[in-house]
């Protein structure tokens, strides 16, 4: 088909998030809503009407006879799995909400999936799109060459979810902390290589685990990302993309998470209000993960969120739960090695084995293949 096509996309999940990219797949100019598929039919149908689509519906892709050309996986995260290798068999690319999977081990099988069908599959790190981080970055890169010394954020809310967050363990770690961790190695451009962590739960809590982390994460040299976080912290809230700070030679950045950014250079007191930087609108949250997406649809070029590019986030939160429960040093290539021999084993496709067992070097870390990702629609 032409590129200039609408593209014909199938949403699968008709839950609350799979109504809130619904609306925004409806809305946009170059997306035809072609079928809502969930094991619920009639959540499937309630969700297709009240956005006024009239697709038809399914209980999964394989039962779904349509055209497509890709899907939303707006799915819980342990049916991502299943639901985006159906997709990929079939010759869909794949749009899949965060995180990938669960678990590195199927993160790292969808992603041989993806290279066996020659199909994108791209995760929605929605947090990293936005008007406000894309400042951020440009302010780094022309202050501080891109690559930031020394890079912190904070995140401080409180919110009382109620039911199964507040059940969870590692619930910021797991739940939450993977945009942080996703926008560092978005702002400093590269990965980490190691992490110590350390969770905490306060006597006033509301959850029964831990609710507050904090993290160091070693980058190549001597470059450090520092988060710190908590799920149980009221009053001076921060922007759920937490408030950020980059420290370089001779110049200090801030973000507020929303739209100031300012520059601050030389030896200047506390009272230094900085320089402002301007902030253009941009397409932000699940919109701008849409907009990405659609556009490596149209010109076949990999895109920020392909999944193998994606793995290294979900790895920053495994590594840091294991540091939570070890209280040591953990690597961030034990982790993806760890992962990758689950993956071996677990894995029960023969061409997709394959590709696992040719993502490895000569000293045992793990990689993944070329990026380049042909033939998407």
């Amino acid at each position: 088909m032409n590129a200039t096509d609408p593209a014909r996309i199938v949403l699968v999940g008709a839950g609350g998030m799979g109504g809130a990219w619904l609306r925004v797949l409806s809305a946009h100019p170059q997306v035809q809503v072609v079928g809502v598929v969930d094991l619920d039919l009639d959540r499937a149908r309630d969700l297709a009407r009240s956005a006024g689509t009239g697709a038809p519906v399914a209980r999964t892709i394989p039962e779904f006879d349509g055209g497509a050309d890709a899907i939303v996986n707006a799915t819980v995260p342990q049916a991502h799995l299943e639901v985006s290798v159906a997709a990929l068999e079939r010759g869909m690319a794949v749009l899949c909400e965060k995180p990938a999977a669960p678990t590195i081990a199927e993160a790292i099988r969808m992603a041989a999936a993806a290279q066996v069908h020659g199909r994108l599959l791209m995760v929605s790190q929605s947090r990293r799109y936005g008007p406000g981080v894309a400042a951020f970055a440009e302010a780094i890169r022309a202050h501080q060459g891109g690559s930031p010394g020394l890079l912190v954020s904070e995140f401080f809310r409180a919110p009382r979810f109620g039911g199964f967050r507040e059940r969870m363990r590692h619930v910021l770690l797991v739940d939450m902390a993977i945009h942080a961790f996703d926008t560092a190695r978005l702002l400093t451009g590269a990965d980490p290589v190691a992490v110590y962590c350390d969770e905490s739960n306060q006597d006033w809590s509301w959850f029964d685990h831990d609710a507050s982390a904090s993290a160091i994460f070693e980058f190549p040299g001597s470059a450090r990302y520092l988060y710190t976080g908590s799920w149980i912290a009221e009053g001076a809230e921060t922007s759920w993309n937490a408030r950020w700070r980059s420290v370089g030679a001779g110049s200090t950045i801030r973000w507020d998470g929303e739209a100031q950014v300012t520059v601050h250079t030389g030896a200047g007191e506390g009272t230094d209000e900085g320089e402002a930087v301007p902030v253009p609108p941009a397409a932000e949250g699940i919109e701008g993960a849409l907009e990405v997406f659609l556009s490596a649809l149209a010109s076949g070029q990999t895109p920020l969120g392909e999944v193998r590019e994606n793995i290294a986030s979900l790895a920053m939160v495994e590594a840091a739960v294991r540091s939570a429960r070890t209280r040591q040093r953990v690597e961030i290539a034990d982790v993806l090695t760890d992962g990758l021999a689950v993956a071996l084993r677990t894995e029960d496709d023969e061409a997709r084995a394959a590709v696992l067992a040719a993502w490895s070097t000569d000293d045992g870390a793990p990689v993944f293949g070329t990026r380049t990702i042909a033939g998407q629609r």
